[in-house]
């Protein structure tokens, strides 16, 4: 198999895989670590496979099939491969859930009564992160507006959590998206509205930062501007230009946590005099992981409160 970092060779323990891009550089190695014997899972292990992003249908087939048949492969977490593991192994799964047929993409792969399921968790992840940082009844009160800079699974992801019909008036007054690939746009606009969201989706295609600029320029104030892009992990750079300006009293937040984090330092050349609320990936990077752990190990993790608290801090201490 060309391209992953481990050889898919039967695991000898319990086995959560990591299927990225680079999963050696990613804080998951560490924090893992010193989560399992808080978590009960002392005894299990985590091991990335690297692929290059679009990947052969095949190379995804065998990461699936080999996580399927091997009694001691428990899972796996996927990042930047959602989207082409969902298109590409559908078939493979005995159960795909609701938000992962929705999506078209698969972040979480875990095992139910013998059978392989496929899950889609950055809906619930993405919104446990955001409503972190983001003040009770923000949308009701600012009537303001999301710009993604990106449109690939996790920025859908996002627009279907602030969409969603069971947050009442609190809701955004519209959301932007914008994207290098006329695809992804499409795709984003099929998924809301096919879901039947009722908050307006612009979609843009951006082939330039100038464009994203322009975008950024004509939101309102207060509003939220996301770098959903990929820019800065796994390719540097940022999707804004240095001349850039995020809105008044506006939120921006960068899905990374690490690598080359251009967009956050220029969020923050400008954060005082626009007086911004400014957030890394780091608490979505925690939501992320633990929803995925408690999908493949069974377990209940909670999202709050003291426990939670705790893996937090572990997760700080081996950052």
């Amino acid at each position: 198999m060309s391209g992953p970092q481990t050889r898919l060779r039967p695991a000898v323990q319990p086995t959560m895989y990591f299927v990225g891009v680079s999963t050696a550089r990613s804080s998951i190695n560490p924090v893992f670590h010193a989560w399992a014997p808080e978590l009960h899972i002392d005894d299990a292990c985590l091991t990335g496979i690297d692929l290059a992003p679009g990947s052969p249908r095949e190379t995804y087939r065998e990461v699936v099939s080999f996580i399927a048949s091997d009694p001691l492969s428990v899972g796996s977490l996927v990042t930047t491969h959602k989207i082409d593991v969902y298109l590409s192994c559908a078939d493979l799964f005995g159960g795909i859930s609701r938000d992962a047929a929705a999506l078209g993409e698969i972040s979480c792969i875990a095992k139910r009564d013998g059978r392989l399921v496929g899950a889609a968790l950055d809906p619930v992840a993405s919104g446990f992160a955001l409503e972190a940082f983001l003040p009770e009844g923000y949308w009701q009160r600012a009537g303001s507006d999301v710009l993604l800079l990106g449109a690939g699974g996790s920025a859908t992801a996002l627009m279907c959590y602030l969409s969603d019909p069971r947050h009442g008036p609190n809701r955004p007054r519209r959301i932007v998206a914008t994207a290098r690939r006329a695809e992804r746009l499409e795709k984003i606009r099929g998924v809301h509205d096919r879901l039947g969201f009722d908050v307006p989706l612009e979609t843009v295609q951006a082939t330039d930062v100038s464009v994203n600029d322009a975008a950024l320029a004509a939101l309102a104030p207060g509003s939220l501007v996301v770098n959903a892009s990929g820019l800065g992990k796994d390719a540097p750079g940022s999707p804004l230009s240095d001349a850039a300006v995020f809105p008044l009293d506006g939120l921006a937040w960068d899905f990374n946590y690490r690598g080359n984090l251009v967009f956050l330092d220029q969020a923050r050349r400008q954060a005082a005099e626009r007086r911004l609320t400014i957030e890394d990936g780091w608490i979505y990077f925690v939501h992320g992981w633990t929803r995925c752990i408690a999908e493949i190990f069974h377990l209940d993790i909670p999202v709050s409160g003291p426990a939670f608290d705790r893996l937090l801090k572990l997760a700080e201490a081996a950052r």
